[in-house]
């Protein structure tokens, strides 16, 4: 039996696509497969995603002309799964390993496979993505709109040079961690300020959701909205001096950096 989507690797982001690729409509339940080499991840899949195929490898079988492969196992597993998935015959691959370049899976494959190299984020699993996506030597037009539509189902797909994707990585593709740790330690400023854990918690996540919409929504600069809510000498502006002296915004910049790098290590 052959599929139109094969995931090799069902981890957390390839379970998340597979989820959020189903509840988008991209495709059936019965025309995707993931494969997993975990025996109790595969037991959880079975359960997360009903209808869908869970394989313990990739055979021959399972792989048509047709047949779109999404990677996304580790750096490490990357290539040893990548000349499986040439065995099968794959055409068309869409690798979202970090750190992975497309020259380097096109090495391992003996035919010419159109590689297209993408970073996407754990949103995807609610269609809420953010994802950049780079083409190999061998990518069409056509291949990159193959690619744009598996992702742009979940989110936004923005198209970028390979040699930004490092930076893709340690932005958006990190950059969930990043908000959910200013979610933790503003759910923890509530407690000590005295409302209660929870109270706290859906205040904060409230919070968190609107600003993101009003920002996406209303066509106003970060600095314009966040100048809205500053009043000269009020008291977002003593919380905004703080966070400045504490050197909150260079952190961040290391942050991203940092994350970057590690992404163009794994890359070596």
């Amino acid at each position: 039996m052959t599929f139109r989507l094969i995931i090799v690797g069902g981890g957390r982001i390839g379970g998340a696509l597979a989820e959020g690729l189903l509840r988008a409509g991209f495709c059936r339940s019965d025309e995707l497969a993931v494969v997993e080499s975990g025996v109790e991840r595969r037991s959880e899949l079975e359960i997360l995603l009903p209808g869908v195929t869970i394989l313990a490898t990739l055979e021959l079988e399972h792989v048509s002309d047709t047949s779109g492969v999404v990677l996304c196992v580790k750096p490490e597993q990357a290539e040893g799964a990548a000349r499986l998935i040439g065995a099968c015959g794959a055409r068309r691959l869409l690798s979202v390993v970090a750190g992975l370049s497309c020259a380097r899976l096109e090495a391992v494959i003996p035919y010419p496979v159109a590689v297209v190299r993408a970073m996407p984020n754990t949103p995807v699993v609610v269609g809420k993505g953010a994802s950049a996506i780079a083409g190999g030597s061998n990518v069409t037009k056509d291949d990159l709109d193959w690619a744009s539509e598996v992702l742009g189902s979940v989110g936004v797909v923005v198209r970028v040079g390979e040699r930004h994707l490092d930076a893709v990585t340690g932005l958006s593709g990190s950059m969930p961690a990043y908000l959910y740790l200013v979610v933790e330690a503003l759910v923890e400023a509530g407690v000590h300020q005295g409302l209660t854990r929870e109270m706290a918690r859906q205040l904060v996540v409230a919070t968190f959701e609107g600003a993101g919409a009003l920002l996406a929504q209303s066509g106003e600069t970060p600095e314009e909205l966040r100048s809205q809510v500053t009043s000269p000498g009020g008291t977002t502006a003593a919380g905004i001096r703080m966070l400045e002296g504490r050197a909150v915004r260079a952190a961040f910049l290391e942050a991203v950096a940092s994350a970057a790098e590690r992404s163009r290590q794994l890359g070596r």
